[in-house]
């Protein structure tokens, strides 16, 4: 690591958010434009994210598995939505071996066809149903504007797909999914959502709904964090994928599918990150706790160091830890570097802080700093962390809630989306016609977010066609 000053977000939000992630050494840019390289630290947190998805998965009955990279072309085409969803953004494999290929195969940008192929040869009957899988892998959708975690032409993700026995059961497979990372969001990312069914125009290719999670970044503007779909059969009758009811009637299975991908890393980091870097959740961070050793002389050196070795075995076990004591470097330095990394709580101890049996904690959401007593260390540390994390989700909360507006007035409405600057998340009646939607997407380039689950039960008319609308939907511009 070295001395590195972040451009300030007020500057400019989207230099500020690329120099985090470098200089923090989340990623990097990798030599095939559109893609990245994820470093250890970027990766480790995505281990704790992989981490507590797979125990939220299986705690939900499911199991992951894994399918191949390569798709065969014509399984895309079984699915004319999908195809049609899918085609300006796919890799497509001509020649392997040093020969053309009878037919090219596709990079998958999703695994809906070929795990369809084989749902319909492991499925015969209603006893192999519920089939819950999830698979951990990369895809590749060939994004023509990119940028680092939030839209890469290769990234990472889960993909849960299932088969069931009957329309209800998929419906709410997708919507219990939803809910999964609406607490995950929320509860461990510390990032409120907004949960919501999406419009037509703006569903999953070949989904017959999708829902999604709704983030707020700092800058205002929205960002997709998770999204869930039920399938019906659309699939299912492409490729066959049917079964034997208990009556002996051959039925086509209901499907789901669902995904969360290393860009929830980006709305950790617009989320939650300063002026000096990152912010990171404790439940997340790859790094709970960094001690920072500081000794002037050679003959305190043993004395702190021993001190910290015995702290770090006390909380070892409980605690992600890590030890600064690399020399030739000052205690600013290293404060100044953890706190552009987003470690949650900075313990500092010296040899004054011996000879009164303390330690000083330094806090990365709020810079607080307080001398604790070493004894009972421990659980003063965890009920920190408790705090940090509390109060992370708090103020993002505070954040979204401040910036969400109800609008019945069109006219209103074009003049918050004026020029770059994105006015927050607008709540207003709308009467749900694709067209109508294109034009206000044409007119203002904010785009509707999700028509959320929570509403008041009342009418009332379009704001901006002023047709009769039962629903309010999100409205904002978006990543």
């Amino acid at each position: 690591m070295s001395q590195q000053k972040v451009t300030p977000r007020s500057e400019d939000y989207s230099r500020w958010y690329t120099e985090v992630i470098q200089k923090a050494e989340l990623a990097d840019y990798a030599p095939v434009r559109g893609c990245m390289v994820i470093r250890p630290y970027g990766y480790a947190l995505w281990e704790n994210i992989q981490d507590t998805l797979n125990s939220m998965f299986k705690a939900t009955g499911h199991k992951n598995a894994y399918f191949p990279l390569f798709i065969p072309e014509s399984f895309l085409k079984k699915e004319a939505e999908h195809v049609e969803g899918f085609a300006p953004e796919l890799a497509v494999v001509t020649i392997g071996g040093g020969k053309e290929l009878e037919e090219p195969l596709v990079v998958r940008p999703t695994s809906e066809t070929i795990i369809n192929h084989m749902f319909a040869q492991w499925i015969h009957s209603y006893r192999d149903l519920p089939l819950l899988l999830n698979q951990w892998c990369n895809v590749v959708r060939w994004e023509l504007r990119t940028r680092l975690f939030l839209r890469t032409l290769e990234f990472l993700w889960q993909e849960g797909h299932t088969a069931h026995a009957t329309a209800e059961e998929s419906e709410a497979e997708a919507r219990r999914m939803l809910g999964v990372y609406q607490n995950f969001a929320e509860n461990f990312g510390a990032v409120p959502v907004i949960p919501g069914r999406k419009s037509e125009s703006e569903k999953f290719a070949g989904a017959v709904v999708s829902y999604s999670i709704e983030a707020m970044m700092g800058d205002k503007r929205a960002l997709q964090s998770g999204t869930s779909h039920n399938l019906g059969q659309n699939f299912a009758k492409a490729f066959g994928t049917q079964y034997l009811d208990k009556n002996n009637v051959l039925q086509y299975v209901w499907q789901t599918s669902w995904g969360l991908s290393t860009r929830f890393i980006g709305a950790i980091i617009m989320v939650h990150g300063d002026d000096q870097g990152l912010i990171l959740p404790p439940k997340l961070a790859p790094t709970q706790v960094v001690i920072v050793p500081i000794w002037r002389k050679d003959e305190d050196k043993a004395r702190v160091l021993a001190a910290v070795d015995q702290i770090k075995a006390d909380l070892g076990a409980q605690v992600r830890i890590e030890v600064d004591d690399r020399e030739g470097f000052t205690p600013g330095f290293k404060f100044n570097e953890w706190e552009l990394r987003g470690v949650p709580l900075r313990l500092e101890i010296g040899p004054k802080d011996l000879e009164q049996a303390n330690v000083v904690l330094a806090r990365r959401d709020t810079r607080q700093k307080v001398t604790v007593p070493q004894a009972g260390l421990l659980p003063h540390i965890l009920q920190t962390l408790d705090e940090i994390q509390s109060n992370m989700f708090t103020r993002a909360k505070d954040f979204m809630d401040a910036n969400t507006f109800d609008v019945s007035d069109y006219g209103q409405f074009k003049e918050m989306m004026q020029g770059e600057e994105a006015a927050g998340f607008v709540r207003a009646y709308w009467c749900g016609d694709r067209g109508c939607e294109a034009q206000i997407k044409e007119e203002t380039r904010a785009t509707s977010r999700c028509i959320p689950f929570e509403q008041d039960g009342t009418q009332g008319v379009c704001f901006h066609c002023g047709r009769p609308a039962t629903e309010k939907v999100i409205f904002a511009k978006a990543y």
